[in-house]
């Protein structure tokens, strides 16, 4: 290419190009000045490249042999170093004001105003000017909406897929649905693994109120079984990532990953773009599912409260469980996410050939079982958080030293296995169980006490359900003995101010003798105690006989004189 083509080529440039080129080019024919190589032809040559008169390439690489800075931003303003920037201190006053440029600009004029003598403040249009051209748009929107805000702008690397099963993330979700639990409006919580490598949804769990180490347990079930109803994702992780949840590092499911050889990731805090895939998900099924569903009130802004309509009738907690599953099944065999670049994630998981590690049902149902030491099995049973369990294969082991485990929150039965052998021995289910009338009195008494006793602990008070992988009707924790309900009746009987009112304890005081008063009404007064003095209302004088009628108040006279 002739030197007169590549002008032609330069001279068509953006002006955004021709600006990035100046430093370059003046550096450039510096360098060739040192040298002593620079000629005529290299100065107009850069002209015609950057768009600018040969004269303005000489003034450039005049201002540039005695001042870096020239050198480096050809044409810049000289007066750079007497523009206003952006210091701490406006930095804070941004922070301070959220962002607000109107607002530090008033107190920008304040302050300059106290000084003495009485400096000059940036103009509005300046101050705007110099935000945008000092602080990157990260900053900008962090001094505006903190951390959270100012991470939109972070740019962040794609993780390598890998292949299935090799790392799942899972993570706790609150539906911003409300549904209907035993007349109740609650939001429900979902608790879901997901593979990275397919964007599957392996195993999901489904609770009406507060999730907890539970609800991790039973989506774990679902998530590695691959029989029939959760096939055919499944099998065992190499890794799992989570989010500092105390559920999901509790004892029992810690316990529960080590045992089947699976490594936990714990993500520091407030970090969501470490686990995108299920931070995704729920995001995805909050605007492909739940937006759509009766009862849906996302959170409102700060201060405001979220409206639905009155006459809208809600889901039942069995029907949401079974829409949200039906959903989890399109996504794992219709739903074709970008990533997979138009498969879905079934196809995705089907072709991959990586072997799968699979775990008996009875064998991960133990391993996802809480250990509670060993005990003595009596003529009783088993003694357990004194309360007494018995089965049927109990019958001739007395004696013997067995090992307990159980599901947490599931207080009406337990799983026992020998202590020595560790052989299982059957399940055990808890001894005279209360019926549903008398855990509902119970239930109603606490409530009660709990809204007198302000200082009681939430935790006790708070209601825990079952998760469920298939759709059911919820079902309530927290197994109470027969004996255990009764004795708490006994208790909050007495407590009751309603039921603690007397009003026949103390009898009133006699009326004056001058009053006619029936003899069932003056049995129960009391003799000896003053009577009350006559309001303003009833100062009149009251006779026992008289023209006005017996017991009635005389009339005055003319004369002011009673008659």
């Amino acid at each position: 290419m002739e030197d007169g083509d590549a002008v032609r080529a330069g001279g068509g440039l953006p002006d955004a190009s021709r600006m990035a080129l100046r430093g370059p080019a003046v550096r450039r024919l510096l360098a060739l000045r040192a040298g002593k190589m620079l000629t005529a032809g290299h100065v107009r040559v850069a002209a015609d490249a950057l768009g600018v008169s040969e004269r303005t390439v000489w003034r450039w690489l005049a201002a540039a042999q005695s001042d870096q800075t020239a050198a480096a931003y050809p044409g810049a303003r000289s007066r750079a170093d007497a523009r206003f920037t952006i210091t701490p201190e406006v930095r804070g006053l941004l922070a301070l004001w959220k962002g607000n440029v109107r607002a530090v600009h008033r107190e920008l004029v304040l302050r300059a105003a106290r000084q003495s003598p009485p400096a000059d403040a940036p103009s509005l249009t300046t101050l705007h000017r110099a935000i945008q051209r000092d602080l990157s748009p990260g900053e900008r929107a962090g001094l505006a909406g903190g951390e959270r805000a100012a991470r939109k702008h972070d740019v962040f690397l794609a993780r390598p897929r890998g292949w299935r099963n090799h790392v799942w993330e899972t993570d706790h979700m609150q539906a911003p649905v409300q549904v209907d639990v035993e007349g109740r409006a609650r939001r429900p919580w979902i608790t879901w693994f997901t593979d990275c490598a397919t964007n599957a949804i392996t195993g999901v769990a489904v609770t009406p109120v507060h999730p907890s180490r539970e609800s991790v347990l039973a989506a774990l079930r679902s998530a590695v079984l691959r029989e029939d109803p959760y096939g055919p994702f499944g099998g065992l992780p190499e890794k799992v990532r989570v989010d500092r949840g105390k559920d999901f590092l509790s004892r029992t499911v810690t316990a529960a990953f080590d045992l089947l050889d699976v490594t936990v990731e714990d993500l520091p805090a407030y970090t969501p773009h470490l686990k995108g895939t299920v931070e995704g998900l729920n995001r995805a099924v909050e605007s492909m599912f739940l937006a759509a569903l009766p009862g849906y009130a996302r959170q409102p802004r700060p201060g405001k409260r979220s409206s639905r309509p009155k006459d809208e009738v809600l889901l039942g907690f069995e029907d949401f469980t079974a829409r949200l599953l039906d959903w989890t099944l399109w996504w794992n065999t219709e739903h074709r996410p970008a990533p997979l670049r138009g498969r879905t994630p079934v196809e995705a998981w089907q072709d991959d050939p990586t072997p799968l590690r699979d775990v008996a049902a009875a064998d991960l149902w133990t391993f996802t079982l809480e250990d509670a030491g060993t005990r003595m099995l009596t003529t009783r049973g088993i003694r357990f958080k004194k309360r007494d369990y018995v089965g049927p294969w109990m019958t001739g082991q007395a004696g013997i030293q067995v090992r307990i485990r159980f599901m947490p929150h599931h207080d009406h039965r337990v799983e026992v296995y020998h202590a020595a052998t560790g052989r299982y021995l059957g399940p055990a289910d808890l001894a005279d169980q209360a019926t549903e009338e008398q855990v509902s009195a119970v239930r109603r008494a606490r409530a009660a006490r709990s809204r007198r006793l302000k200082k009681d602990l939430e935790a006790s008070q708070r209601e825990r359900y079952a998760a469920v992988n298939q759709p059911e009707a919820p079902r309530r924790l927290g197994a109470l003995t027969g004996a255990q309900a009764d004795a708490e009746l006994a208790r909050s009987a007495g407590t009751s101010l309603s039921q603690l009112a007397l009003p026949d304890v103390i009898p009133h005081a006699a009326p004056p003798a001058d009053w006619r008063t029936p003899a069932s009404l003056a049995a129960l007064t009391t003799a000896g105690r003053p009577a009350p003095l006559p309001s303003s209302r009833d100062s009149a004088p009251v006779v026992p006989d008289g023209p006005a009628g017996r017991g009635a108040p005389s009339t005055p006279d003319e004369d002011g004189d009673p008659s």
